[in-house]
């Protein structure tokens, strides 16, 4: 297993890497800005349940057919670029009566699965890991084991950081009044609206 050492430099790297936003921390601030800090915890439990399963193909040594398979990544990719125009489009033009429609009707499931299609349109994650894990790796130990420690960790990270921008987010939202949901909406459309450009014009 690796060193002490080894653990804190990735644990370091693990934080700078998680702190720079992405496309899906666009999606958890917009939602929880409009929706409530549930609603981007919930966006946070999808993220992480798509960190599992990425961890636990590079852990069962599936590197070697991720790297092969960049077309099907594009277009996993493009999907879900629309996916998160659409909802931002949703939301510009929805005047301020799409926030109270959804906040009784919208269940708790389909933010998780935002959060897991989110990931899983951004693939570069997953050649990242393939990447970035190994380098901290004991060839002397079990590689699978390895791997799977050190997703852990990298989840553990990303859960903190990302479920504190669902609270920061959503405590802003807390704050605005009913005459501003208008102005809400339509900044929680720009986030995933450029969360979806950042995905559409993104490079393996």
């Amino acid at each position: 297993m690796p060193d002490a050492a080894i653990l804190l430099s990735y644990l370091l790297a693990c934080i700078i890497i998680v702190v720079v936003p992405g496309p899906s921390v666009t999606v958890i601030i917009a939602n929880s800005m409009r929706h409530g800090a549930r609603a981007g915890l919930l966006n946070v439990l999808g993220t992480q349940i798509g960190l599992t399963t990425m961890i636990a193909v590079l852990a069962l040594g599936l590197s070697a057919v991720v790297a092969v398979m960049g077309s099907l990544f594009d277009i996993l990719r493009l999907i879900g670029a629309a996916y998160l125009i659409w909802l931002g489009a949703k939301m510009w033009m929805s005047g301020g009566k799409l926030g109270a429609q959804e906040a009784t009707a919208r269940p708790g499931g389909s933010f998780v699965l935002q959060g897991f299609i989110v990931i899983w349109s951004n693939p570069k994650a997953l050649l990242f890991f393939g990447a970035f894990i190994p380098q901290f790796i004991d060839p002397a130990g079990s590689a699978a084991l390895q791997t799977a420690l050190l997703g852990f960790i990298f989840m553990a990270v990303a859960t903190v950081f990302d479920s504190a921008y669902a609270f920061a987010a959503g405590g802003t939202g807390a704050w605005l009044s009913r005459e501003r949901v208008r102005l809400v909406e339509r900044i929680s459309g720009t986030c995933l609206i450029g969360g979806g450009l950042w995905l559409a014009f993104a490079r393996r």
